[in-house]
């Protein structure tokens, strides 16, 4: 009894004051989403009613405008850019009259409200059994995710009623009690969206067969009512849209993300592009109806409605970019049997739908028919190749898990800043890596121009007054050696070529190379490479953004000879071979010289060899001298890269500790006691 007292009640309390804080921090973590999710719904809104009437809501104007479809008598082919179906075009006039008066605030806050549903229906609709923490963050993540999509923003901005067929797909499957009610608000979503019937088959062989019956005599009763209604409408889309052509735009339109625009734009057509395409859609239709049918019986509907929705896409004469909602559905899908995999679909996915096809495929001709085809992709992989687990398989809930190197002190008390940034052993999956990689650069360099506002006529005075600062200073300390070395290596033919190949060439070449050979024979040490990297690059768009600064070769009274670029035209705004491509006043700091210090760091603390450690010092050298004697940096410019690289791997160590290769070390020679305080003992 007196072991029970004195023992019990303390670990109940330390039971419950663990259970608190947790639901405390669950209940913060949830209120900060709902805030960024609605910060997301405020800046779309504000986005959209703060541009000119005459550059959003264009697709509205097709119904409110002077020959809109509220306006028309004729056709509605005819007269406007209208390409929904004509039933859309029959029921969609009394709301639209709405928007018309409103002019545009109640459509685009209508339509605000259609994506906070999808988001709460999507959230409600996970797989069961799910854990109280994602039950209660998952509806305002879904609802971001959902406001950040390209198919979102661009109903919104574009005034388009896409949205309508999703929800009522969802609302047909998840919430509507019976299963004629389900197939009638499935039936009307297929009316506006004909592809939507290949929910019929799905719902017939899950077993809800008078759902599917009843999405059949719906959709049939409302092309019928359409029909009658406006005859001439309804030919010219059921004979001259369904047979490809396409309406609102050419089908082979880069914005038609279907097969039928794919296969136009490889350059097929006619009868051998129509068979291939019947074809192709056909067994895209039935493997994904196949797929989809298996996920419905293992419990996952709201993947098995992704599923179909893709496949919807794929096989649709013409899919634009806001009715390509479904892909994002797809997210729900759990793919990868170790830990480190798990995220490589929902990343994919979610960068697909938000961030345009350049930012994540380089401008290379070899890509250029996966780029411009990046969505379909997608929805392909999603409807046929994706193999996504069953809720059946031992992975689904435990993934083989991530190994870690045993955590140990480091010379500070406080370090790691961040405990659960541990030390991971294993490799990282190499396409998450990839995206991560071409979407931080891609960032990089939108971030890069935009710090002298889009354009370097506009930085230009500043950037050359930062420069004459630069050189006073180097003045003072006797360190202004670039114009002597930029004319004597004029001078010299040979070591003249030698620099511009070497500043030209071994830039991206040298650190990818580094990168790359961590990822294949030190995955562990790749993560604190990569680490410090980032850091380091993060804190120079910084200095390019706070301190625009023109390089010596843009300096145009101090005489400097540009031996990369060539003559530069200082009698225009923009001169230069690259001034359209890049902010050519990102000088400080430098990161040509910045990443080969880097370089140079790493090869000189992993090189297993006295001379590969020199041989990796000599590349910041090289570059330092490239730099200055091709006038496109100043020294100064060169202490700045050195900072932000000495900065990059302080934070990595700061926030998450010694590298792998110390903490095991440090495992070895001290042992952990397995209970007690932690040592806080200098390694």
């Amino acid at each position: 009894m007196t072991n029970a007292d004195h023992g019990g009640r303390p670990a109940e309390a330390f039971g419950a004051t663990a259970v608190g804080g947790a639901q405390a921090r669950l209940r913060v973590a949830r209120l900060g989403l709902w805030l960024i999710a609605a910060l997301l719904a405020v800046r779309q809104v504000a986005v959209v009613l703060g541009t000119p009437r005459g550059e959003r809501l264009t697709d509205l104007e097709t119904w409110v405008g002077p020959n809109g479809v509220l306006h028309v008598t004729g056709s509605l082919y005819d007269s406007t850019r209208f390409t929904g179906t004509p039933f859309g075009g029959l029921v969609l006039k009394p709301l639209t009259r709405s928007a018309e008066q409103a002019l545009g605030w109640g459509w685009t806050f209508g339509t605000l409200l259609l994506v906070v549903a999808l988001g709460l229906i999507a959230a409600r609709a996970l797989p069961q059994p799910v854990s109280r923490r994602t039950a209660l963050l998952a509806a305002p993540v879904a609802i971001s995710l959902l406001m950040l999509s390209l198919p979102v923003r661009n109903t919104l901005w574009l005034g388009q009623t896409s949205i309508i067929p999703v929800l009522l797909v969802l609302l047909g499957c998840f919430v509507a009690h019976g299963q004629r009610t389900s197939g009638l608000l499935i039936g009307v979503a297929a009316a506006l969206q004909p592809t939507l019937l290949l929910f019929t088959p799905l719902l017939w062989f899950t077993g809800r067969r008078r759902a599917a019956l009843s999405t059949g005599v719906t959709f049939a009763a409302c092309t019928g009512l359409a029909w009658a209604a406006m005859p001439h409408d309804s030919h010219r889309y059921w004979v001259h849209h369904m047979a490809g052509v396409g309406l609102g735009g050419r089908a082979d339109d880069l914005a038609n993300q279907s097969l039928h625009g794919a296969l136009l734009r490889l350059g097929l057509n006619g009868p051998l592009e129509v068979a291939l395409f019947l074809s192709l859609g056909a067994a895209v239709a039935v493997l994904a109806l196949r797929r989809a049918v298996r996920c419905f019986r293992d419990g996952q509907l709201l993947l098995a409605v992704a599923i179909t929705g893709c496949a919807a896409i794929v096989v649709s004469p013409t899919a634009w970019q806001h009715q390509l909602l479904w892909v994002l559905l797809a997210v729900v899908g759990r793919a990868g049997r170790r830990a480190s995999d798990r995220y490589v679909w929902p990343v994919a996915v979610v960068l697909v739908m938000t961030l345009p096809a350049r930012m994540l495929l380089p401008d290379m001709e070899s890509l250029d028919p996966l780029r411009t085809n990046l969505v379909l992709v997608a929805a392909l992989a999603a409807a046929t190749a994706v193999p996504f687990l069953s809720r059946t398989s031992p992975y689904y809930r435990q993934p083989i898990p991530t190994e870690y190197a045993p955590a140990v002190p480091a010379r500070f008390r406080h370090v790691p800043l961040v405990p659960f940034l541990r030390r991971v052993l294993t490799r990282p999956n190499l396409l998450l890596e990839l995206l991560l990689i071409r979407v931080t650069y891609a960032a990089y360099s939108q971030v890069r121009l935009a710090a002298t506002g889009g354009s370097n006529s506009a930085g230009r005075a500043e950037a050359e007054e930062h420069g004459m600062q630069v050189l006073d200073l180097e003045r003072a300390l006797r360190i202004d050696i670039e114009h002597w070395a930029n004319h004597t290596v004029v001078r010299i033919d040979w070591l003249r070529d030698f620099f511009d190949f070497y500043y030209t060439s071994f830039h991206f070449a040298v650190p990818l190379t580094v990168l790359a050979v961590l990822y294949w024979r030190r995955p562990a040490e790749y993560r604190w490479a990569r680490s410090a990297l980032g850091f380091a690059t993060l804190l120079a768009l910084v200095g390019f953004w706070l301190y625009p600064l023109a390089p010596p070769r843009l300096m145009p009274t101090l005489g400097f000879i540009d031996t990369v670029h060539g003559v530069q035209d200082f009698s225009q705004p923009d001169y230069g071979t690259l001034t359209a491509l890049t902010n050519q006043y990102a000088a400080m700091p430098s990161l040509h010289f910045g990443w080969s210090l880097w370089c140079g760091v790493v090869i000189a603390v992993l090189a297993p060899r006295w001379w590969m450690k020199a041989l990796g010092l000599l590349h910041p050298l090289f570059t330092a001298s490239a730099i200055v004697a091709t006038a496109n940096h100043w020294v100064l410019d060169a202490a700045g890269g050195a900072v932000v690289v000495g900065v990059g791997f302080a934070l990595t160590y700061a926030l998450s500790g010694p590298r792998v290769a110390t903490a095991a070390a440090a495992e070895r020679e001290h042992p952990r006691p397995r209970s007690g305080s932690r040592s806080t003992s200098s390694l």
